[in-house]
C-alpha cells in the first residue's frame, strides 16, 4: 500500500488511520472508564489503561513500522509512537490531570499523619506525569511538583506553629530532623528524584528558617541551656539542622560565644574573689589560687575546642567564636597580675623542682602543649616572654628546673606558635647554660694544672651572654678578701681562653657556703653573696652599726635593709639587733649572736627577692617603643609619603602579633621620630609624613 507511486500510495491515510483508532479507543472505552472511579480507585484505573496504552502503542507502531522508517522520515511528521503518547496526553491527561494531582496529595497528607498507603500505586501515577512529556519534566513540575510543594509548606507551617508552642528546643529538633528525614524517604520511594532539594528546601525553611530565632531562644531548653547543661548530642543535632539553613550557623555561633565569654568571665570574677580573700592571711595561697585559675581556663579551652570539633564539626565560624570569646577574658588580669604574668608563672611552677604541680612527663607536656594554645589569646605576648625569662633565668642560675628536655620542649612550641624571634633569647639562655657547664669543667682542669692558682675555696662560675639574659643590675660589691682572689683566678683563666671579653660579676645571683661556729655546735649556712659579705664582716669586729656596714659593703640603702632584716629580723637570727624591733632602721647596731643554733646542721638563709613585676613592666615597654619606631621606620622606607591614619593602622597590624601597640605610643614615637630626623611632616598637610633617607 505505501510503495506504490502516487495516487496508489496510501502512507498519509494510513498514518491518519492510525491517529485515529487510538483516538476512537480513548473516547469510546478509556474515558468514561475513568470517569466513573474517583479517589484511589481512579487512580487504579488511570495506571491500568496507560500500561495497556503502551502496549497498545508499542504493537501498533511496529505494524506500521514501514512508515516510521521511510514516510515518516522524508515528511518529518512526529513519528508513531510520539503519536500515540500525544493522544493519550490531549484526550485524557488534560482532563484528569487536576483530579489526579489532588488525589495523589491527599494520599500523601494522609501518610505524614501516619496511615499507611499504597507507595507503588503513587510511583506508578507519578511515573505517568513524567513520561508524558516525552523527555521533558513540564507536566511533572508544574502540574504536579509546583502544587506538591505549596502543599508541603502548608502542612509543615502549621506543625510547626504547635510544635514550637508545645515542644522544648531537643523534641522540636528530634521532630524536624524526624520530618526531614521522612521526606527524603518519600522521595526515594516514588517521588522524582528532582524534586528532593526543592521538597527539603520547603520543610527546612517551615521547620527552621521561620522559628529560628525563637527556637535558639526558649528559656530553658535553647542553645544556651543546652551549652549550660553540655548536651553534646542536642547539640550536634542543632548544627547538622541549622547548617543546611542560609545564614542558619550565625545566631548560633553568636550564642556559643557568648555563652564561653560569660564562662570565662566568672571564672576570672572567681579567682578576683579569691585572690581577695586569701590577700590578707598570706601570699603565698594567692599563688596558689593563680595556678588554679589558669588550670580552669585550661580546661575550659579543653571543654569547649572538644565541642568546636565534635559537635560543630570543626566549622570556622565556631573556632572564631571560640577564639573571639576566649581574647575578651584570657586579656583580663586577676588580682593585679595580667594573665601574660599568669600564664608565665603557671609554667615556672610545673618546670621547676619542688613545684606545686605534680605530673608525669607525658602530662607536663600536655600541658605546655595547652598553655602554648592559650598564649595565642593574648594580646601582649612579649609581657609573657619577658616574664618568662626572668623565670626561665632563676630557674636555671638556681638550678631550679625539673627537665631541660621539657624546657626545651616549650620553646620550640613556642616558636612555632609565635616565630622564632620569640624564644631566641631563650633559646641562648639554655644554650649558655650546657656551655658555662663545659666552662666550669675547663675551670677545674686549669685549677689542678695550674697549684700556684689556688681560689682557697670551691668556685663555680656560671658565665653568660649579655644579650640573651634580663639586665641585672651589678653594684661594685667590696668583697671580703677570701673572695676577692676568687675573682682573680678566674679571671687569669678567662683570659687564658679569650681576650677581647669583658667580664661583669653579678654578686646579686651568687650563693655562698660559709662554715658558721656558734657555741652550741657548728653549722653550715647557705647564703646568698651579699648576706656571706655581711657576715664575714662579724670575723674581724663584733659589734658593727649600720652606717658601718653600708660603707664596708658598699651598697644602697634598699639591699642594706633587705639583706640585714633576713639576718636579724627573719626566722634565722644569725645577728643580735639593738634595739631588738622588728624593722632595721639607719640607728642600729648588730653583733654576732654565738647562740645560735638550730635542728638542722645546713640551713638556707633565704633572702627575699625584689619584686621584679615592676621592672618586668618598664622593660617591656622600653621594648615596645623600640619595636614601634623599627615598625614606623620600616612602613616608611617602603612608602616614602603616607598619611597618618594609614601609617597608624599598618603599624598596629604589623606588631599586632606580638602586642597591642597603643594608638597614644604610637603618635609619641611618631613625633619622637620627627626630631630625630627619621620623618618630616608634609608642608601642606600636616598628616601626612615623608620619609627622610
Amino acid at each position: 500500500m505505501c510503495t506504490q507511486k502516487p495516487p496508489h500510495d496510501y502512507s498519509q491515510q494510513l498514518y491518519d488511520k492510525y491517529r485515529e483508532s487510538f483516538e476512537e479507543y480513548i473516547t469510546s472505552t478509556v474515558l468514561p472508564s475513568l470517569r466513573e472511579k474517583h479517589d484511589e480507585y481512579m487512580l487504579r484505573e488511570l495506571v491500568k489503561r496507560w500500561a495497556n496504552h503502551k502496549v497498545m502503542v508499542r504493537w501498533l507502531s511496529r505494524f506500521f513500522h514501514y512508515l516510521d522508517r521511510y514516510f515518516i522520515a522524508r515528511r518529518s511528521l512526529p513519528p508513531l509512537n510520539e503519536v500515540g503518547l500525544t493522544c493519550f496526553r490531549e484526550l485524557v491527561y488534560q482532563e484528569v490531570n487536576a483530579k489526579v494531582r489532588d488525589a495523589v496529595i491527599s494520599l500523601i497528607d494522609q501518610e505524614r499523619e501516619g496511615e499507611q498507603i499504597d507507595r507503588a500505586l503513587l510511583k506508578n501515577v507519578l511515573d505517568i506525569f513524567v513520561e508524558i512529556g516525552m523527555g521533558q519534566m513540564d507536566y511533572y513540575e508544574n502540574d504536579f511538583e509546583a502544587t506538591l510543594l505549596k502543599d508541603t509548606a502548608a502542612y509543615y507551617s502549621r506543625k510547626a506553629a504547635n510544635w514550637i508552642v508545645d515542644d522544648s528546643c531537643p523534641d522540636y529538633m528530634l521532630k524536624a530532623e524526624d520530618c526531614l528525614k521522612r521526606e527524603k524517604d518519600r522521595v526515594s520511594h516514588y517521588l522524582h528524584s528532582s524534586s528532593e532539594p526543592k521538597l527539603l528546601e520547603k520543610v527546612q525553611h517551615e521547620l527552621l528558617s521561620v522559628w529560628a530565632n525563637r527556637l535558639l531562644d526558649k528559656e530553658h531548653s535553647g542553645c544556651h541551656a543546652l551549652l549550660r547543661d553540655d548536651k553534646v548530642e542536642d547539640l550536634s543535632r542543632m548544627f547538622r539542622l541549622f547548617s543546611k539553613i542560609p545564614r542558619g550557623l550565625d545566631p548560633v555561633s553568636s550564642i556559643f560565644k557568648q555563652h564561653v565569654t560569660a564562662e570565662g568571665t566568672t571564672l576570672v570574677k572567681q579567682a578576683e574573689d579569691a585572690a581577695s580573700t586569701k590577700k590578707a592571711e598570706k601570699r603565698d595561697v594567692v599563688g596558689m589560687q593563680e595556678q588554679v585559675f589558669v588550670r580552669k581556663v585550661i580546661e575550659l579551652h579543653d571543654k569547649y575546642l572538644a565541642y568546636v570539633n565534635d559537635c560543630f564539626q570543626n566549622h570556622s565560624l565556631f573556632h572564631k567564636a571560640l577564639k573571639e570569646a576566649f581574647e575578651v577574658f584570657c586579656n583580663k588580669g586577676v588580682a593585679g597580675s595580667s594573665s601574660a604574668e599568669l600564664l608565665a608563672t603557671f609554667c615556672d611552677n610545673i618546670l621547676k623542682k619542688g613545684g606545686s604541680e605534680k605530673l608525669s612527663d607525658e602530662a607536663i607536656e600536655e600541658t605546655l602543649e595547652k598553655v602554648v594554645k592559650l598564649l595565642a589569646y593574648i594580646s601582649d605576648k612579649d609581657m609573657f616572654a619577658e616574664f618568662y625569662r626572668k623565670k626561665l633565668a632563676r630557674r636555671l642560675l638556681f638550678d631550679k628546673s625539673a627537665n631541660d628536655d621539657h624546657e626545651r620542649s616549650i620553646l620550640t612550641k613556642l616558636k612555632q606558635q609565635c616565630g622564632g624571634q620569640f624564644t631566641s633569647k631563650m633559646e641562648g639562655m639554655v644554650t649558655d647554660l650546657t656551655l658555662a657547664r663545659e666552662n666550669q669543667t675547663n675551670f677545674e682542669e686549669y685549677l689542678s694544672n695550674n697549684p700556684n692558682a689556688n681560689p682557697g675555696i670551691d668556685l663555680t662560675v656560671t658565665v653568660l651572654t649579655t644579650g640573651f639574659w634580663p639586665s641585672y643590675k651589678s653594684f661594685d660589691l667590696n668583697l671580703p678578701a677570701e673572695m676577692i682572689k676568687c675573682v682573680e683566678v678566674f679571671r687569669d683563666f678567662y683570659q687564658t681562653k679569650t681576650k677581647h671579653r669583658k667580664l661583669t660579676w653579678i654578686y646579686s645571683l651568687g650563693t655562698c657556703n660559709l662554715i658558721g661556729k656558734f657555741e652550741p655546735k657548728t653549722m653550715e649556712l647557705i647564703v646568698t653573696t651579699y648576706q656571706a659579705s655581711a657576715l664575714l664582716l662579724f670575723n674581724s669586729s663584733d659589734r658593727l652599726s649600720y652606717s658601718e656596714i653600708m660603707t664596708q659593703l658598699n651598697l644602697s640603702d634598699d639591699d642594706i635593709v633587705r639583706l640585714l632584716h633576713s639576718l636579724s629580723c627573719a626566722k634565722y637570727k644569725i645577728l643580735n639587733k639593738e634595739p631588738s624591733t622588728k624593722t632595721i632602721s639607719p640607728t642600729d647596731h648588730f653583733e654576732f649572736n654565738s647562740n645560735f643554733t638550730d635542728k638542722m646542721r645546713r640551713i638556707k638563709i633565704p633572702l627575699p627577692p625584689v619584686d621584679e613585676k615592676k621592672k618586668v613592666i618598664e622593660d617591656v615597654d622600653k621594648d615596645r617603643r623600640y619595636a614601634i619606631d623599627a615598625s614606623i621606620v620600616r612602613i616608611m622606607k617602603s612608602r616614602k609619603v603616607l598619611g597618618h591614619q594609614q601609617l597608624v593602622t599598618e603599624c598596629v597590624e604589623q606588631l599586632g602579633r606580638m602586642f597591642k601597640p597603643d594608638f597614644k605610643a604610637i603618635k609619641k614615637r611618631i613625633e619622637d621620630l620627627i626630631t630625630r630626623d627619621y620623618l618630616e611632616r608634609d608642608k601642606d598637610n600636616p598628616n601626612t609624613f615623608r620619609y627622610l633617607a
